[in-house]
């Protein structure tokens, strides 16, 4: 079976929501491996056949605990999982656009293939009590990322991607 690595970090809540609604809907097609950001690694990149990148934009831009993770998995795995494919999901304040441009910049340079487009779970929290609060995202919104988690799971047992 093929597996489907899902790497996340979420302070608050939202994007650990988001990667678990993932993980829920891929795992009768697919292995996942649901992997807080600061435990995965290059080796976990190297067994998967596919990825789900979640993560939160802090100040407009991926938190640090993601970069850590692509840090740390850069150089290791550079020209040794070229092809994969791979989605991005971001749990943004307002925004989140510059959290998926730096990470599909990272993909790029691994050379994965983007097979779905990014999505991005807006909080609206703008004041510091509400971006420091705990999340829930809504049911509408965690059923994009099980739509994701489905055909990310579906695509890799099918020989899709």
């Amino acid at each position: 079976m093929a597996e489907l690595l899902i790497v996340y970090h979420s302070r608050t809540g939202g994007s650990r929501q988001m990667a678990e609604a993932a993980a829920e809907a891929a795992r009768g097609e697919a292995t996942v491996v649901l992997k807080p950001a600061d435990r995965a690694g290059p080796e976990d990149l190297l067994r998967a056949d596919g990825y789900i990148f979640c993560g939160p934009e802090n100040l407009a831009a991926i938190s640090g605990v993601m970069k850590d993770f692509f840090d740390r998995s850069y150089y290791p795995v550079l020209g040794r999982i070229e092809g994969r494919p791979y989605a991005i999901m971001v749990c943004a304040g307002s925004d989140g656009a510059n959290a998926v441009r730096q990470m599909a910049r990272i993909a790029t340079g691994w050379r994965l293939k983007e097979v779905q487009p990014p999505l991005i779970v807006c909080t609206h929290a703008q004041t510091p009590e509400q971006i420091l609060a705990e999340k829930t995202i809504p049911d509408e919104e965690l059923a994009q990322c099980r739509d994701i988690g489905l055909a990310m799971g579906a695509g890799l047992s099918m020989g899709l991607f």
